[in-house]
């Protein structure tokens, strides 16, 4: 019996930041190298539709994701990497699964709510129905487990939910997909620590491609908190804990190690420390994404071939769905 598949996908709205990476990119690297799963990651074009959008950007903010993916680490050789829109039968599953779904169900999905409310001007339906389409990605290819942070485990329980829905109505079809709870760290927006990181706050957000000098200054013109010692407190110490999220999330260390790491520091060396170590972090990601971006052609190869292989498995999943629910003549 071969690994069991574990999926995920990223939208392509707009440059990637620290949170993303630390909530996402940096876990799906993690998974694939451990050689555990088979591992499907996809670009959710559909997906971001939910969201203002001009046309014109979307081929470049695609292009631009699948450069991140590959300059981060996943490997086409080990991972299927794919265009969400390119297979096709998934929106034709997520109908399937729209008609499963009681609207009291759909209605009480948290990110509906918080999403609503924060763009009162774009609240279209497809952002109502989102979790259908995610579960159809999802249970089209057989995926055994999701990783997820915990913003996203109302969704995948509605995916389990639908599986065992249709398996029960229509005969075994799906399997039930595990959550992999990856623990997120919240980053807080760099000049305001109340808030959430957002690339709609890019001077307290830093993306993954700025440049050192980027870097520097955003980190050294961070909100600070009174006193000068370099302590993890969040509540009484919001800015400086953030900071040292930061560190921990990308070294992987402990809290209390990154802590003791700057001890003795004043708040100018610790900025100017913490500034240097997300650089060189990141200086290998630059380089690289920036050599793949010079050969887009490369990159849409990739995409190509990968989607081309999704495709194929959709489609295999598609016709014997279509089957149990008595279409398929």
């Amino acid at each position: 019996m071969g690994k069991p598949v574990l999926i995920s996908g990223i939208q392509p709205s707009g440059r990637l930041h620290l949170g993303n990476y630390l909530g996402a990119l940096k876990n799906f690297v993690d998974l694939q190298k451990s050689g555990k799963y088979q591992c499907y990651f996809f670009i959710a074009d559909y997906h971001s539709l939910t969201e203002d959008f001009e046309p014109k950007d979307k081929p470049v903010q695609i292009l631009d994701l699948a450069a991140s993916y590959l300059a981060a680490g996943l490997d086409p050789k080990k991972s299927l990497i794919f265009q969400q829109s390119i297979v096709h039968h998934s929106p034709e599953l997520g109908w399937i699964m729209e008609t499963l779904t009681p609207f009291g169900e759909m209605r009480r999905m948290t990110q509906f709510k918080e999403k609503s409310e924060a763009r009162q001007e774009n609240v279209n339906v497809g952002l109502f129905t989102y979790p259908a389409l995610m579960a159809a990605d999802v249970l089209i290819f057989d995926a055994a487990f999701v990783p997820v942070g915990e913003d996203q485990l109302q969704h995948l329980e509605l995916t389990r939910t639908l599986a065992r829905k249709f398996n029960g109505r229509f005969g075994k079809t799906f399997v039930e997909p595990k959550s992999l709870l990856s623990k997120v760290p919240r980053l807080m927006s760099l000049d305001d620590p109340t808030k959430k990181m957002s690339k709609s706050r890019p001077a307290g957000c830093l993306f993954l491609d700025d440049s050192p000098a980027e870097i520097e200054k955003k980190i050294r013109t961070a909100v600070t908190d009174s006193g000068s010692e370099i302590k993890y407190d969040p509540k009484a110490k919001p800015g400086i804990s953030n900071l040292l999220e930061i560190v921990a999330g990308l070294s992987g260390k402990p809290i209390a190690e990154v802590e003791k790491g700057f001890s003795g520091m004043n708040y100018s060396e610790f900025k100017h420390s913490v500034s240097d170590f997300v650089a060189d972090y990141f200086a290998p990601f630059r380089k690289k994404k920036a050599a793949l971006l010079k050969k887009p052609a490369a990159i849409k190869k990739v995409l190509r071939l990968g989607s081309g292989q999704a495709h194929e498995l959709a489609k295999k999943k598609m016709a014997e769905v279509k089957k149990r629910i008595g279409i398929a003549l």
